[in-house]
């Protein structure tokens, strides 16, 4: 869910580099970028230090971050200077006053104004549908292994009200598998928990499940380095094991987000699971995800049609040749090349981004480039329920849920369905919001909670 090699990246990152002298004053500054319909508070923490030099920390508060460690490069009586290397970004501003910075964040050479003034950036986020505990059920951490990869995946079990009454052997339980990226077990992203939302209603309606942090998160461990999607697989599948050694539950699924939602896939197809749901899992081949994604995004920011045809056209051909593994030396000249080749005007910060799209997710997203979930959707043989949001711009519905239908086998417990005006999170959102995920309140449309309990119960 979160590899997206878009020209906006995410802004969590180090700054780098250190210089103050009459520099601007201790206190917490913060303002807003706006990013097509999006708006992003970023706050900086500044504080004088015994040596007379300066420390600061970094908020993101719609991203739940806080307290991410940066250095000045330049902090004098009337300007500052942040560098972030990573994304080859800077923030450089003026200060006007003593309570204004006026100034503007760059990334690949696209600015965006940046004002800072004294005080939090004032971003108070309300997840309405997160429990709290006491929970009326009962929770159990447990620890499972993936022993011919040495990783141990820390997790919740979580049961369902009045567990210990039901006959052994009839309670339906769930494995939740989170989408691209290290996640916790909750998928914790900008303060929502889905999957501490999904396991709290299912344990209302009967339904057991097992959360668990990624390896590398949280209480996890394992090997992370040039891991890919069939790493992620071959820890889902310990879990689906350790479900059935425990000779607790009857009927044992699973429920992926994103990329977990293609391992469900993958799953069904290693006649693993007994049924599966996927929420938003891509179908179609990884090249094809990341392009719509790509366009999408860039059709909310209202770029010109023929500019988002030729980066796409770019995308392909680049991507082409990095699932065929075609040797890169020089990012810069070989996107240069491209473009001359294939006749594709893009502006500087367009190449910019070509040229981090080289090698931008390492193995994971090469692999993930390449694979063409079909072949494995053809072999399922268990129950399927496939969903999407009409606004999710990350995994589109017009390009993966025909996939969906057009491949797996006929069975009448199968449910194949889209959900009007929900995004990549299933929450309820307009165009212009569906990526402004940590804005919206609602953590998962209260219909799909409903129709995924009571389509479990009928299988």
């Amino acid at each position: 869910m979160k590899r997206i090699c878009t020209l906006l990246a995410s802004l969590l990152i180090c700054l780098m580099g250190v210089d103050a002298q009459n520099p601007t004053s201790s206190a917490y500054w913060s303002g807003k970028i706006q990013i097509g319909a999006k708006q992003l508070g970023i706050g900086f923490n500044i504080q004088s230090s015994e040596n007379g030099k300066y420390t600061a920390t970094m908020d993101v508060p719609e991203q739940g971050a806080k307290g991410i460690p940066v250095e000045i490069k330049k902090n004098t009586a009337d300007s500052l200077e942040i560098v972030i290397a990573p994304l080859n970004a800077n923030y450089r501003g003026k200060k006007v006053s003593a309570e204004s910075i006026e100034g503007k964040f760059t990334q690949n050479g696209m600015a965006f104004p940046l004002n800072l003034k004294p005080g939090e950036v004032g971003i108070a986020l309300k997840r309405p549908q997160t429990p709290e505990p006491p929970y009326p059920y009962a929770t159990e951490e447990v620890v499972f292994k993936n022993e011919a990869e040495g990783a141990i995946l820390s997790g919740t079990l979580t049961y369902p009200i009045n567990y210990q009454f039901m006959p052994k052997g009839s309670i339906p339980v769930v494995l939740l598998v989170t989408g691209s990226g290290g996640q916790n077990r909750d998928e914790e992203i900008f303060q929502h928990k889905p999957f501490l939302v999904i396991a709290d209603y299912l344990a209302k309606q009967g339904i057991a499940s097992l959360r668990y942090d990624d390896r590398g998160v949280a209480k996890s461990t394992g090997p992370t380095q040039n891991s890919t999607t069939l790493n992620n697989l071959a820890d889902a599948e310990a879990g689906i094991d350790f479900l059935r050694k425990l000779n607790l539950f009857g009927k044992v699924g699973v429920i992926g987000h994103s990329e977990g939602g293609t391992i469900a896939f993958m799953l069904g197809a290693n006649q693993k699971v007994d049924f599966l749901i996927s929420l938003a899992g891509g179908a179609t081949d990884g090249m094809g995800v990341i392009v719509g994604q790509n366009k999408a995004a860039m059709q909310l920011q209202g770029t010109n049609p023929m500019l988002i045809e030729d980066y796409a056209s770019a995308l392909k051909v680049l991507y082409t040749d990095r699932v065929a593994r075609k040797p890169i030396s020089d990012p810069k000249a070989y996107v240069e090349s491209l473009c001359q080749t294939h006749q594709l005007n893009l502006p500087e910060a367009y190449k910019n981004n070509l040229t981090q799209c080289t090698t931008a997710g390492g193995e994971w997203m090469t692999w993930f480039l390449g694979y063409h979930p079909a072949e494995a959707i053809k072999r399922i043989t268990c129950p399927v329920m496939a969903l999407n949001g009409t606004l999710d711009l990350q995994v589109l519905y017009k390009d993966n849920l025909p996939v969906v239908r057009a491949n797996l086998a006929p069975n009448p417990k199968h449910l194949i369905k889209e959900y009007d005006s929900l995004n990549h999170l299933f929450q309820h959102c307009t165009p212009q919001t569906a990526l402004n995920y940590g804005h919206i309140e609602e953590t998962i449309s209260e219909e799909v909670l409903k129709d995924m309990a009571n389509w479990i119960k009928g299988n």
